[in-house]
């Protein structure tokens, strides 16, 4: 049992403040005692003893000095239960540089700082001070009563942490001594049999014991004999070295010696070969025991199979998205240079008579531009950075006007068979995209057929309800339309799987493909907020399924289209192009179609030609994005602000969303993409400017 502990320190340069102390707490009352005395003599009674706490104050001047007196009081096991400290105490050490040094020889001690200055806030001594528990700040001039409530309070504070503390001290022995005997016993329920209990063989961790010796398992559970492939009695009397177990024998051997020189082994990532010869990824875990007084080995293996496949999705969704932006700004600008080669190979081929040899090469640029601009668009695709035109369509009507082509595409040794499934939803959707996903696809089965074969199409209505799957990481509720192509080549393996939708992968030969196709798929699928499933062993065919949402309007019908001449005009353009090859070009078509022109590298010097202009100007025709802080929308905005029946069009290499703005006014007729030959250019500013007024 702990005795209370009055002695307070006192710590402060002025004297006077001691004395001041001395008479707060420990106060002269002569007589008290004597009258107490008294009063028992005249009532038969017995003196009661006084009930005034008696402090026992020691003063220091300096903190120097009172580390001294703290030292000395711990040493004779005398210590101060608690001190009042002033804060400024020139010219050595403060009041809370004081504290911080006196708790280091006594941390039990409770301090009080006494100021009459704003010196530190409570935070700055928090900050300063690591046990604010035990740390109280009382402001000069300090109230009597105060100090000695501090005193009282304070000082019983002391005591019952001591008493605390020792109590403590007595439950950690008792918890000791508990843990020792729970100890003891485990050691003998490992003896026992118990080791094969239900909580070993049921556990969904696998495990397995082998002694350390000659490495042989003496137990495995079900979870282990599950991803080796073998039955738990083919395991057990048998070694990791006799079964082929281990994908690397070596790293098992590492375990084993980590284990005696008493180092851990956690989570060691290696490969389990099954008995069918597949290998199986596991974390491996070891921990040396004794049973029998011989030393075993446990072994605990997880399964991280679905987790490593989930981190390499995640790892190829990352690259698919980087490549995907790379693919966005070279498709940006390689489109520039595709819209000057086609623009100067049409104007030469209009001033070349037809026959002579270099109206051929002329021909062959012309080609080799289109080309260029697939493949373009492909990239665009697959990054999801493509114009597209959306409208809600029936995909049966979309994949009937497809399949002559797709007929075409795949030859006549491959037999193509369409079943739709009638009076399914719409789907919001690009119907141009939908015949570039059936072409790809169609295109993919021909070539993994090259002996005949059979290629189904079909679409159904699904109500789907799934959560997230490591194809598609969203939540699924609702109807979708799936399409789904089947057909009977070769087929494919996992591995191949695993890198199907890479861009740039592909299986054919050099010249035979460009590794887009799937990836392009991919690509649109996922822009029309769908996904994908794909099914496939070798030897046994593929299946695509491709889903997505179903509308809840009615299909839009199409008008066909109708070509018409190409007129020219008389009106005057403005157009702003960054691109110097590309803008010549465009100016000196419009020129030759007998428009007045009107040429800016910027946004900036457009509205400088604008202002400048001595005649109306009726169309603006500008890129999207250019330099000097003003792109072709805000360009075009303020020039329309100004002169509402401004004719706008704008173009683009890319989708109007890449530059930042919503791509809803960039819809229909006034939006021209990248490339555009010259008679695409022509038609498109005459129709632009033949159209109503409405913008």
């Amino acid at each position: 049992m702990l005795n209370p502990n009055h002695r307070i320190l006192i710590v402060d340069d002025n004297p006077a403040i001691h004395e001041d102390f001395r008479k707060i707490l420990c106060p002269a009352r002569p007589g008290k005692t004597e009258v107490q005395n008294l009063k028992a003599a005249l009532f038969d009674t017995a003196a009661s003893a006084p009930t005034t706490i008696q402090f026992e104050l020691v003063s220091a001047s300096q903190g120097q000095e009172a580390l001294a007196l703290v030292k000395r009081s711990v040493e004779e096991n005398r210590p101060f239960a608690m001190a009042f400290l002033d804060v400024r105490m020139p010219p050595g050490w403060d009041g809370v540089e004081t504290t911080a040094r006196l708790w280091q020889v006594n941390p039990h001690l409770q301090i009080v700082i006494c100021s009459a200055y704003s010196d530190y806030s409570w935070d700055q001594m928090r900050s300063r001070l690591d046990q604010p528990d035990s740390l109280v700040i009382l402001k000069k001039p300090f109230d009597n009563v105060e100090v000695q409530q501090l005193a009282h309070a304070l000082t019983k504070k002391w005591l019952l942490s001591q008493q605390a503390r020792l109590r403590l001290s007595e439950l950690e022995q008792m918890v000791s001594k508990r843990t020792q005997d729970l100890e003891k016993a485990n050691e003998s329920l490992t003896l026992s049999e118990e080791r094969f209990s239900k909580a070993f063989h049921e556990s969904p961790l696998a495990s397995g014991i082998q002694r350390l010796s000659d490495q042989r398992f003496v137990d495995v559970n079900q979870g282990l004999a599950k991803i080796a492939g073998f039955k738990r009695e083919d395991l057990i009397g048998r070694s990791p070295a006799e079964l082929f177990l281990w994908q690397k024998p070596d790293l098992a051997d590492q375990w084993i010696e980590a284990l005696l020189r008493g180092e851990t082994v956690r989570d060691q990532g290696v490969n389990i070969r099954t008995q069918d010869g597949s290998l199986h990824e596991v974390q491996v875990s070891c921990s040396l025991m004794t049973f029998s007084s011989e030393p075993h080995v446990l072994l605990l293996a997880q399964d991280v199979a679905e987790r490593a496949l989930l981190e390499r999705q995640l790892r190829q969704a990352q690259k698919m998205e980087a490549i995907g932006q790379l693919a966005a700004g070279v498709a940006h600008d390689f489109n520039n240079i595709l819209t000057v080669i086609q623009g100067h190979a049409g104007l030469m081929e209009r001033s070349l008579a037809e026959g002579k040899p270099s109206s051929k090469s002329l021909e062959q640029i012309s080609k080799a531009s289109v080309r260029a601009a697939t493949l373009i668009r492909q990239l665009l695709m697959f990054s999801r950075k493509q114009v597209m035109q959306f409208r809600h369509l029936d995909v049966n009507d979309t994949l009937n006007n497809a399949i002559k082509m797709l007929e075409r595409l795949v030859g006549e040794h491959v037999q193509l068979r369409f079943s739709p499934q009638l009076n399914i939803p719409a789907i919001y959707a690009d119907a141009s995209m939908i015949d570039q996903i059936a072409m790809n696809l169609a295109v993919n089965a021909r070539d993994a057929m090259p002996d005949g074969g059979h290629v189904s199409i079909a679409t159904s209505l699904e109500q789907i309800h799934r959560t997230p799957t490591p194809m598609d990481p969203q939540q699924r509720d609702g109807d979708f339309v799936c399409l789904t192509f089947t057909d009977t080549g070769f087929g494919m393996d996992t591995q191949i799987l695993s890198r199907l939708f890479e861009p740039f992968f592909t299986t054919k030969p050099v010249g035979k493909g460009t590794g887009l196709g799937l990836s392009t798929v991919f690509g649109i699928v996922r822009a029309h907020h769908g996904w994908l499933e794909v099914q496939s062993q070798p030897n046994h065919g593929t299946t695509f399924r491709l889903y997505f949402p179903a509308s809840k309007q009615a299909a839009e019908k199409t008008e066909p289209i109708v070509e018409t001449a190409i007129r020219n005009g008389h009106e005057t353009v403005l157009v702003a192009e960054d691109e110097d090859a590309l803008r010549e070009m465009v100016v000196n078509v419009l020129r030759i179609q007998g428009y007045t022109v009107l040429e800016a590298a910027s946004g900036a010097q457009a509205l400088e030609l604008w202002h400048k202009s001595d005649r109306p100007i009726d169309l603006l025709l500008t890129d999207m994005v250019m330099p000097g802080g003003i792109m072709g929308r805000e360009l075009a905005e303020c020039l329309l602000d100004q002169s509402p029946s401004l004719k706008v069009i704008y173009t683009s290499g890319y989708s109007p969303g890449m530059a930042g703005n919503d791509a809803t006014p960039f819809k229909g007729r006034n939006f021209l993409p990248k490339p555009y030959s010259i008679d695409k250019l022509a038609q498109f500013v005459r129709e632009c400017l033949d159209a109503s007024s409405t913008n």
